[in-house]
């Protein structure tokens, strides 16, 4: 085995076990959410980022969907009669070029949709985080500073991951909290 080659077997083991896809057991909470180790996976391909946390998407064999991202939220920039917010429409262009026009995978929240009808998931994008498997977007817009936490029980699976990400975010001044008013 060539020096260094174990590290990408290694990784993937890792990103499995944080994405619950692992689990040995059913029931009980580890504490850092157990319900999203259970959810369903759909795949889909993103046919229009919205904002910076909503999507729409057509899945497979389903049809189209809006689906809102869940435990985050970004500053507005199409809501009806409200203003652009500051950093709104940087969100908007980092999640485009995430996402846009891909293939991810949605994990679907306890609660499934919204009191709009969208569709309630944490959303992943195979191949694309830093050790070649699968990014975490909610989580990624956070640490880069460009969402804030919404935590809406029961869909509360990552709020402790999305706390943590904010919080260094915020000391470091990324994205929102460097460049508006908080």
């Amino acid at each position: 085995m060539r020096h260094g080659s174990w590290r990408g077997p290694l990784l993937l083991l890792v990103v499995l076990a944080i994405l619950g896809l692992s689990r040995c057991g059913e029931g009980g909470d580890d504490g850092d959410g157990g319900s999203a180790d259970r959810a369903e996976a759909l795949t889909a391909r993103v046919t229009e980022v919205v904002d910076g946390d909503t999507i729409e998407v057509v899945l497979e064999d389903e049809g189209e969907e809006d689906v809102r991202y869940i435990g985050i939220d970004t500053p507005e920039t199409v809501k009806p009669g409200s203003p652009v917010e500051c950093g709104g429409p940087r969100a908007h262009r980092v999640n485009e070029r995430l996402v846009g026009g891909r293939r991810v995978t949605l994990r679907l929240g306890d609660e499934r949709r919204d009191a709009y009808g969208r569709l309630l998931a944490y959303v992943y994008l195979p191949g694309a985080g830093r050790d070649g498997g699968a990014m975490f977007v909610n989580a990624e817009l956070v640490r880069r500073g460009l969402a804030r936490t919404l935590t809406i029980p029961p869909n509360d699976d990552f709020a402790p991951l999305f706390a943590r990400l904010a919080a260094r975010a915020g000391r470091m001044g990324r994205g929102l909290w460097g460049a508006c008013p908080m």
